[in-house]
């Protein structure tokens, strides 16, 4: 079998004979035998070319496309424009990866340079880095951004996604800060909760919100900003980038940061990632910003040009002292969000925002009608809760035998349902027949 180590054997031994050793054992001496490989690995026999690509096949045939989808909690299914894939399959941005050498990478500059120059648009903030990994990500290190010697204390609402509270506690955990939920009352963070216990904390340094939140509805972030400035605390919206699009902005309703999953602008699904997490802030917090910040210079004769503006938590400049991991980014898919918001425009994405909105109280009020009772009586954006008339799981189920992906399954009587642009008038009333079919077809069981 040959090797993909590009040296002989004896270069190896002569590195190994200039660094005082006389071969490989000696090297790792100082490793246990414990942790020792003492038999081979049990991997299967190496496979042609065409034997591989049959066998991808076959696992690929196993997943389900689903043509028809009304779930999101977090990932949605919007229309992707064409000119966004024909732009990003381009072989300089498919190749191109976070600038180490920075001044090098102009291309790789620019393209951050623009994301950063949306999302501020987007979010109404004074800086936006390169980008994270995900919204989770994002999420977790605003909290970091917050949290300092003497205040070492996060506050999260109930109603923010339990995926993304879940980063958040891992992140917590490891940087020594209490987590405090908040409580939520009909569908939204519990005001008087939330004055009470960051008022009574003298250790309060921010509190996460989500808008809109979980389950829909709009929270009153304005208020919420109010309480949380008078205890002396930072407050930090998780935003829907669509939604941004005709609401106000984190900026206007006294966010200190705002985060969020780029994901609807332009990524498709794809069964959980790779996503793109975003991240703006005030200058006067700029450099707590994890991650890289992009900026516009010119260069000795007078071009524009871009540099890596600031870097102030990275493991490679701050080393053991460094507040965050995030020595990357995503710059693919941060890129993507670009082409697609650059390709529909702030008239473009604010027509998807509208029709998502009308869309999904169109299809509340047939649900409605189907005896699916809403669970709030709240303002919601492209999402609602509704009571279930049988088990939502076997709904789910039974939806999907017809094509049909329902909305996320809360628990035995509870549903959380989306609606965006992609689902028709004609798509929602085939989803509200079949949910009437279901419940009709339980209901003569039962009595059966």
């Amino acid at each position: 079998m040959g090797s993909y180590i590009p040296n002989t054997k004896a270069e190896r031994m002569k590195m190994l004979e200039e660094i005082g050793f006389a071969g490989f054992d000696a090297l790792f001496s100082d490793v246990p035998d414990s942790v020792k490989l003492k038999n081979p690995l049990k991997l299967p026999e190496g496979l042609s070319e065409m034997e591989v690509i049959g066998k991808m096949r076959d696992i690929a045939s196993a997943n389900k496309v689903f043509k028809h989808i009304f779930r999101g909690a977090g990932a949605y299914n919007h229309y992707i424009p064409s000119i966004v894939k024909s732009v990003i399959s381009k072989e300089e941005f498919v190749t191109a990866y976070t600038p180490y050498q920075a001044e090098i990478s102009q291309g790789i500059l620019q393209s951050i340079f623009e994301f950063q120059t949306m999302i501020c648009e987007l979010t109404g903030m004074d800086v936006a880095n390169a980008s994270h990994y995900d919204g989770g990500t994002a999420a977790a290190e605003s909290l970091v951004m917050c949290t300092d010697r003497q205040r070492r204390n996060a506050y999260v609402s109930e109603t923010v996604n339990p995926g993304v509270i879940e980063v958040m506690e891992t992140y917590c955990f490891g940087s020594d800060t209490k987590l405090v939920k908040v409580p939520a009352k009909d569908g939204v963070t519990d005001m008087d909760a939330l004055r009470r216990l960051i008022s009574e904390d003298d250790k309060a340094a921010c509190f996460y919100v989500q808008q809109p939140d979980f389950f829909g509805n709009f929270e009153d972030a304005e208020l919420l900003a109010d309480i949380v400035h008078e205890a002396g605390a930072k407050f930090i919206m998780g935003i829907n980038p669509i939604a941004a699009a005709i609401t106000k902005s984190p900026a206007d309703c006294g966010a200190d940061i705002a985060v969020g999953d780029g994901q609807p602008l332009g990524i498709p699904l794809s069964y959980g990632g790779p996503y793109v997490g975003f991240m703006a802030t005030t200058s006067k917090l700029m450099r707590k910003l994890p991650g890289r910040i992009v900026g516009e210079t010119a260069d000795a004769k007078g071009n524009r040009a871009y540099v890596l503006t600031l870097q102030a938590r990275e493991q490679h400049i701050r080393r053991e002292k460094a507040g965050s991991n995030i020595c990357s980014n995503q710059d693919l898919c941060a890129l993507t969000a670009s082409v697609y918001m650059a390709a529909m425009g702030s008239a473009g994405i604010a027509e998807v925002a509208n029709q998502s909105m009308a869309k999904a109280h169109y299809l509340r009020e047939e649900l409605k009608k189907a005896g699916f009772t809403p669970l709030f009586d709240k303002p919601f954006f492209n999402e609602f809760v509704t009571e279930c008339p049988i088990d939502a799981k076997e709904l789910s189920r039974r939806l999907a035998e017809r094509g049909i992906l329902c909305g996320l399954p809360l628990s035995d009587d509870r549903i959380l349902w989306c609606a965006t642009e992609m689902n028709s008038v004609q798509d929602i009333d085939n989803l509200v027949s079949e949910c009437s079919r279901a419940c009709t077809f339980y209901k003569e069981k039962e009595e059966a």
